[in-house]
């Protein structure tokens, strides 16, 4: 598991002084992208590579509701992975209590520029592939 940690920006609440739904979805990519590079993958290059990894299918289960100002960590753990896509799960908590604000998956495939499905090239496969086994074996 990967975590980062960040707070609660008014900006990101709605009248109902909460987290408004769809701002959780950008904390995720914040866990998937911290994730890809803790295992030495640079998104820029990748993507220079011309190799992109839309998400296919998004799952989220909200639990508690989260305010301005709180500070909350973000899970990250890659559930499934092979040449043609990434299953992520997230869990993004309370930082100081632990409460579960919401739990969710994403599924990636990789494609080119153009969308036509492409499987990952060596290069990068193994350095996801590294992170992926130490983390199905409990290692970080």
């Amino acid at each position: 598991m990967i975590a980062i940690r960040d707070r609660v920006r008014f900006g990101e609440t709605d009248l109902m002084a909460v987290v408004y739904h769809a701002n959780y979805l950008p904390w995720m990519e914040m866990g998937r992208v911290a994730w890809l590079r803790a295992c030495g993958v640079d998104l820029n290059r990748m993507m220079d590579d011309g190799i992109v990894f839309p998400i296919r299918e998004l799952n989220v289960k909200y639990k508690h509701s989260s305010r301005f100002d709180d500070e909350y960590e973000v899970q990250t753990t890659m559930l499934e992975f092979n040449r043609a896509k990434m299953v992520f799960a997230y869990k993004v908590i309370d930082a100081n209590n632990g409460t579960v604000f919401v739990e969710g998956t994403t599924t990636n495939v990789f494609t080119d520029k153009k969308g036509k499905i492409v499987r990952l090239p060596a290069e990068w496969f193994d350095r996801i592939n590294a992170l992926y086994l130490k983390e199905k074996a409990g290692e970080i």
